[in-house]
């Protein structure tokens, strides 16, 4: 990494941790604080009774506390990732990270405690004089071999979960992936030779896992800084090393690594070496977890052993080791049950959880998730992505099974496989939403145009594609000015050397450009010397042009300027009899769930026909996400009670799609309150089509659609996606002068997704 690489990535972090407010938590309430009789309730003297309640009945605080799903990250800051011993305070930001993780994943609330305390015994007393306060415990960035001594306190003390992530959670997503890979190459855990380096907390843990899935202790060759573990060694040996010590003459990792089947690093950088995997056993599993530099490199392996099995900590490489894919959804199945403790019989549920969805990834629940990415469990598959929103009903559910089977459920459930509808709902509640999209989307590798490329958003966009998309992005715009603000915002991205750039004051393919565009519009009173000023002033003709030509996949604009000036142009250029605006879609992502909202901006007085082909592309769209579309045709008038025009052409439209059988779910006339009020319906009209509130809601004037969008995005706090230019096979799409650098990557990561997938 380059010096300017490294220091734009550091002021982007500084600034992401600044900006708007500082850190990345913040308390909110959850019950209304609105009058009088609200603050009654909710202190002096309502708050008495649940007081009294629980003074009764201990289990009764979490019915009325939060104390069910809430977590404590607590640390000392004794071994922080790789930064070391920094002291509890400098470690508060990567508690505070693993607290959104927590929510953002699997939605539990999370303080996160940083402690003064360097004496294992006395950590211990303070984190288990945090019960009463806390569901469960997670300790994290404890140096070894104290962690040891930590957890085993307070798992004897205490009656929650009490978990080390740093041991634990990688030991189940090490044995996930080693359960996968032993089944890839034909091997069982009771023959294989496991070879690992590093004896720290997590390496200890990953061992006692394997031995926990069948590995025998005997073939459990441990090596470390002094080199391999033996009998009667004195040197840097603890407790947890001494249970792995082998009776031999060997003392290195090199003679140990003879024949070895798997090879578990959990050390540092290039520790082993492709004359070392020479010596391991046919079809050789390498997990390589050293990060950011693993302990060898996965192409110097193959080229000793090309049929190798590798997984490393990185998320460059496949089959990435990462702890998100456990300690959420662990924590969320373990609080759910009312668990005293997360046990071996949890762990392993969530080893096998982890390990099944992977072998799962040709069901039709993969399908639907991924939008028709072929993932298929392999060598290069191992264990699944973070951001497969199907991890929290499998995993949740597997563990809240094994809690009860196991006896240490408080709270067991009457239903587990409601449970797991329930999870599997809530996943889509939340930004998670753009994980499918995004998946999808790195299936092939689109080149994406940027019509406003000196855009200060752009270009952050543009920074964010390269580092966490396959697309390749091309702006549009003057190179020195784009240089001379990627500087001055601090990017380490460059023109032309990381990104195309068209500079319309200056392009080889100027002629070949306004050429093409004459060639479209010559019948339509465009002349040459109009066909060279457009392709010398309109960056959105320009990008069009492009996508025309095949120059690019596919085109985003609209930073700046009229939506319709715009799609003036993208229709000129792109509009055919297949593909033609059929409607603006706008995703706002609110706090209990996403909504729909059509036509924004295409029609300001749609036709009933323009209105049934918007439902239509409603639909679609919204199953892209992973949604079922429930649409409610919107107006002022309910059901016919108005004879006014919005509810004359909603009810036509309605006409059309009753014309033929749809998959989905729609009703209308009716107003935005009957539509997203179940109970109000109900009553107004009770032989509704559907039943619960809608997420899908198309307007007959494309102000009402865009007053209702414009509201709930900045009165309700709605994060907005899109809009979504439906009708144009994902050729283009034309945002707003309010979109914000993560609502352009969202819109790439949508652009991004094959034209088969979007229409």
């Amino acid at each position: 990494m380059s010096d300017d690489t490294g220091d734009s990535l550091r002021n982007e972090a500084l600034y992401y941790h600044e900006y708007p407010k500082p850190g990345k938590l913040e308390i909110r309430a959850t019950k209304p604080m609105a009058n009088g009789r609200d603050l009654a309730r909710a202190y002096s003297p309502g708050v008495a009774e649940a007081c009294l309640e629980i003074a009764k009945d201990a289990t009764q605080a979490s019915r009325y506390t939060a104390r069910g799903n809430l977590v404590a990250v607590v640390t000392n800051g004794s071994a922080v990732l790789g930064l070391g011993n920094i002291g509890a305070l400098a470690s508060k930001p990567v508690m505070e990270g693993k607290a959104v993780l927590f929510k953002k994943f699997a939605n539990i609330d999370c303080f996160d405690i940083e402690l003064n305390a360097t004496d294992p015994e006395q950590l211990a007393d303070i984190v288990c004089a945090l019960e009463p306060t806390f569901g469960a415990i997670n300790l994290e960035d404890i140096k070894a071999p104290d962690c040891f001594i930590v957890e085993e306190i307070c798992r004897k003390r205490m009656n929650i979960p009490v978990f080390h992530d740093d041991q634990h959670g990688t030991a189940i997503v090490v044995g996930a992936a080693a359960t996968n890979a032993l089944k890839v190459a034909g091997k069982g855990f009771e023959d294989i030779k496991v070879v690992s380096t590093g004896g720290g907390a997590a390496g200890i843990a990953c061992l006692n896992m394997l031995l926990k899935l069948g590995v025998k202790r005997e073939n459990v060759w441990l090596c470390d800084i002094e080199g391999l573990v033996y009998e009667g060694r004195e040197a840097e040996m603890t407790p947890q090393k001494a249970a792995f010590a082998q009776p031999t003459d060997q003392r290195t990792l090199d003679q140990a690594i003879e024949g070895a089947d798997l090879f578990l690093g959990l050390s540092g950088p290039r520790v082993l070496t492709p004359e070392m995997v020479a010596k391991m056993a046919h079809r050789p599993i390498i997990f390589a977890l050293a990060n950011p530099t693993p302990e060898i490199m996965p192409d110097l392996a193959r080229e000793v052993a090309p049929d190798a099995i590798i997984a490393t900590g990185r998320s460059d490489f496949p089959n990435q080791v990462n702890n998100v894919l456990c300690f959420p959804f662990i924590f969320r199945g373990a609080l759910d049950v009312g668990a005293s403790e997360i046990n071996d019989q949890m762990q392993v549920a969530c080893v096998e959880g982890i390990a099944a969805l992977a072998r799962a990834t040709t069901s039709a629940e993969a399908a639907a998730a991924y939008q028709g990415e072929q993932l298929s469990f392999g060598a290069d598959y191992l264990i699944p992505k973070p951001f497969d929103p199907r991890l929290m009903g499998v995993v949740a559910s597997a563990v809240a099974k094994a809690a009860m089977e196991s006896g240490v459920a408080t709270k067991p459930l009457d239903d587990l496989a409601r449970y797991k509808a329930e999870l599997d709902g809530s996943v889509f509640k939340s930004a998670m939403i753009m994980r499918p999209v995004f998946e999808a989307a790195a299936s092939t590798a689109r080149r994406i145009v940027f019509a406003e490329g000196e855009d200060e958003r752009v270009l952050r966009a543009a920074h964010a594609v390269i580092e966490e998309t396959t697309e390749t992005p091309i702006l549009i715009g003057r190179p020195d000015v784009i240089a001379t603000r990627c500087e001055r915002a601090g990017l380490s991205i460059r023109p032309e050397r990381d990104f195309d750039v068209v500079n319309p004051e200056n392009d080889p393919r100027y002629r070949a450009y306004w050429e093409t565009y004459l060639e479209l519009m010559a019948r339509k009173g465009v002349t040459p010397d109009l066909a060279r000023a457009i392709m010398r002033t309109n960056t959105t003709a320009i990008g069009a042009i492009m996508v025309h030509r095949g120059e690019a996949d596919s085109l985003i604009c609209g930073t700046f300027g009229q939506y319709l000036w715009h799609l003036n142009y993208v229709d000129q250029i792109l509009g055919t009899k297949e593909f033609h605006p059929v409607g603006a879609l706008s995703l706002m992502i609110q706090e209990d769930g996403p909504i729909f909202v059509a036509d924004t901006h295409v029609h300001p007085e749609p036709t009933p026909a323009q209105l049934a082909e918007t439902v239509l592309g409603c639909a679609r769209h919204m199953r892209r996400f992973g949604v079922s579309p429930r649409i409610a045709l919107c107006s002022s008038s309910e059901f016919g009670s108005l004879d006014i025009y919005s509810g004359r052409t909603q009810r036509a439209a309605m006409e059309i799609l009753d014309s033929q059988p749809r998959d989905f779910t729609y009703e209308g006339e009716m107003n935005v309150d009957t539509a997203l009020r179940p109970e109000q319906r109900e009553r107004i009209f009770p032989h509704s089509r559907f039943e619960g509130a809608a997420n899908g809601l198309v307007f007959a004037t494309s102000d009402s659609a865009s007053a209702v969008r414009n509201t709930l995005k900045t009165k309700a706090s709605g994060l907005e996606v899109g809009p979504i230019l439906m009708g144009m096979g994902n050729r283009a799409h034309i945002v707003t002068p309010s979109i914000t650098t993560r609502g352009l990557l969202n819109m790439a990561a949508i652009a991004g997704t094959p034209m088969s997938h979007y229409s």
